[in-house]
């Protein structure tokens, strides 16, 4: 068994987060095509976490070895942080946030539409609009008042290498 965390075998979806970085990485302007390339060549041939974090080293938002997750999740103080941040991923869920959001983006747009086809007619038309707010906002309702009332759990993305 390996004693240091670089000599520990990578995972396919260790390698699919490294590229992922990278794609960030490259719409960021930080990295050149070419170098994407060859980065991205060295990810998927990566075989421990050395090599990934080598790839990753001078790219903003990379944490050495000593901040990583699978460094920290060996102490016990450790666990105790890692609970803390889990307690508040549950208060303030970032996705729960996001579909309320899309959903007022496509009701706005919707209404827009709406308000230009009365006005092209020059009277208000049925308002359809309640069927697109209507439904999807009575389930993002009940999916935020289970949560936050009832208290049940968010769903929990897959834990995976990464670097926050």
């Amino acid at each position: 068994m390996a004693d240091r965390r670089e000599d520990l075998r990578a995972a396919d979806v260790d390698r699919q987060f490294v590229a992922e970085r990278l794609k960030a990485a490259l719409d960021e302007g930080r990295l050149s095509l070419g170098e994407y390339d060859d980065r991205l060549k060295d990810a998927y041939g990566a075989r421990t976490y050395g090599d990934l974090d080598k790839i990753l080293k001078d790219l903003p938002g990379f944490h050495p070895q000593a901040e990583s997750q699978l460094a920290r999740s060996s102490t016990p103080a450790a666990s105790s942080s890692s609970d803390d941040d889990e307690r508040d991923e549950s208060r303030n869920p970032r996705w729960l946030i996001g579909v309320w959001s899309a959903w007022l983006v496509a009701v706005s747009v919707n209404i827009v539409i709406w308000i230009l086809v009365s006005i092209s007619n020059g009277e208000p038309v049925y308002f359809w609009p309640m069927w697109v707010a209507g439904p999807w906002g009575a389930v993002l309702l009940a999916t935020t008042f289970s949560m936050k009332v009832l208290g049940n759990e968010p769903p929990r993305q897959q834990k995976r290498y990464r670097d926050s």
